[in-house]
């Protein structure tokens, strides 16, 4: 089980640190691609590499029946983790800044493991408590208390980041729900179904474009690397580490791509840091640790008592 555990570590580490970068590759293309359409692409490159993995394990996917009420699931997390999470995500960086998009991601932890509370009926230690809390108030130090982004619409830009953590919490704990499916089954069908959700939001981007958009050849790296590494393998680690940890557990190694985030944003878009800042960083980095490698106390705590 130890083993079992270090490894899914191991994977979100890898994916964190994928995740903190494209705050910064997102914020060179959205304002060159309409946020839907640049999602799209992202996507239908995301899931024809997912495909011959799926198609690969055919044998096992076929043997693996749905139950009951899974492809209402299914349609949920690509509704809320795809075609939600990247329209506002990708809208959002139109106007704020790289490194106040991954700071305001500083909530994702503490909605994951609240909601993991309510809906999941998972329980939080006192040592957890005390680990996303730090956690907490580091994000606070960066994100709210020396959050002068310069951009022309901040407010706006954050405000829609914070609908982005609730879609992405909705998409996490969802997946935590269908952890009797295996993680490439989950993901390449709810990739897909977000993927066919975005069309017509992309149409209607398209249709309405007041200028005409040149690809160059830096974009098409960037848009493949966050189709095929960010989002597709990615997504597939992500979800394979929520069959073996708890969603606390995994929403709060979130803040690792906090931080990723806006070391890159600070050293490829000149994004400025502060004493704040790096003390909310060492609080973030202390949370983690806390939380998920000290040992679990005698007794859990539950936020909300379970119904009986």
């Amino acid at each position: 089980m130890r083993n079992k555990k270090t490894y899914a570590i191991i994977l979100l580490i890898f994916t964190m640190l994928v995740w903190g970068s494209s705050y910064t590759v997102t914020k060179s293309i959205v304002n060159i691609l309409p946020p839907a359409c640049f999602a799209l692409v992202r996507f239908v490159i995301a899931s024809l590499c997912l495909m011959p993995f799926y198609l690969f394990d055919s044998k096992r996917q076929k043997a693996q029946k749905f139950r009951s009420g899974d492809i209402r699931w299914l349609f949920l997390m690509g509704l809320s983790g795809i075609t939600g999470y990247y329209i506002f995500f990708n809208y959002s960086l139109m106007y704020t800044s790289a490194s106040s998009g991954a700071l305001i991601q500083g909530f994702i932890p503490v909605c994951i493991a609240l909601f993991g509370v309510v809906f999941l009926k998972e329980k939080l230690t006192g040592i957890q408590i005390t680990g996303i809390g730090m956690s907490l108030v580091g994000v606070i130090l960066v994100g709210l208390i020396t959050n002068n982004t310069g951009e022309k619409d901040s407010l706006a830009g954050n405000l829609l980041m914070m609908v982005a953590v609730l879609c992405w919490t909705t998409y996490t704990l969802i997946s935590r729900k269908l952890n009797h499916l295996h993680p490439l089954k989950i993901t390449f069908w709810s990739g897909c179904i977000g993927t066919v959700l975005l069309i017509p939001i992309s149409i209607y981007e398209f249709i309405h474009l007041e200028n005409q958009i040149e690809i160059g050849k830096n974009i098409w790296w960037s848009l493949i690397y966050l189709g095929a590494i960010s989002s597709g393998f990615c997504y597939l680690l992500y979800n394979r580490a929520l069959e073996i940890l708890t969603a606390t557990t995994v929403g709060n190694f979130l803040n690792l791509d906090i931080l990723t985030g806006v070391v890159i944003a600070v050293i490829f878009m000149q994004d400025q840091i502060d004493s704040f800042k790096i003390v909310g960083g060492i609080l973030i980095l202390s949370g983690l640790i806390i939380s998920t490698f000290k040992k679990a106390e005698p007794q859990s705590i539950s936020i909300i008592p379970p119904r009986k």
